[in-house]
């Protein structure tokens, strides 16, 4: 802007009869700079936040479920298997991740996907 002076100017009109107004909240900007646009630094963080954020889809995703409670683990002392527990509690060690799975429908012993999908493969 040519012939600015050097002090600030506030965030008024013209005629001083109008001051400008936060593009969040509304509320009327504190004396500064005329191209001032936002009451505080949050305010201005948020509505950047809110001009590049992608558009939030409509439907409610589900809540995010823990991985482990299907994952199968093996205790490397005693080979006792486990579903969702991290420690074996007869050894005092914790459990070595054998992958994802889940309890065997007949015996009831901790099975992981790849284990189900060999013991299938090889009985055709």
């Amino acid at each position: 802007m040519m012939n600015e002076p050097s002090h600030r100017r506030e965030n008024t009109s013209r005629d001083a009869s109008v001051t400008a107004a936060c593009g969040v909240c509304g509320r009327s900007l504190p004396p500064g700079p005329a191209t001032q646009r936002w009451c505080s630094p949050a305010h201005r963080q948020m509505a950047y936040r809110r001009r590049h954020q992608p558009d939030v889809p409509a439907v409610a995703l589900p809540a995010a479920r823990s991985r482990r409670a299907q994952t199968v683990y093996a205790c490397p002392a005693c080979d006792q298997r486990y579903l969702g527990v991290q420690y074996c509690s007869d050894c005092y060690t914790f459990c070595v991740r054998l992958g994802p799975g889940g309890l065997c429908p007949h015996c009831d012993e901790p099975l992981t996907i790849a284990e189900l999908l060999a013991s299938r493969g090889e009985d055709r």
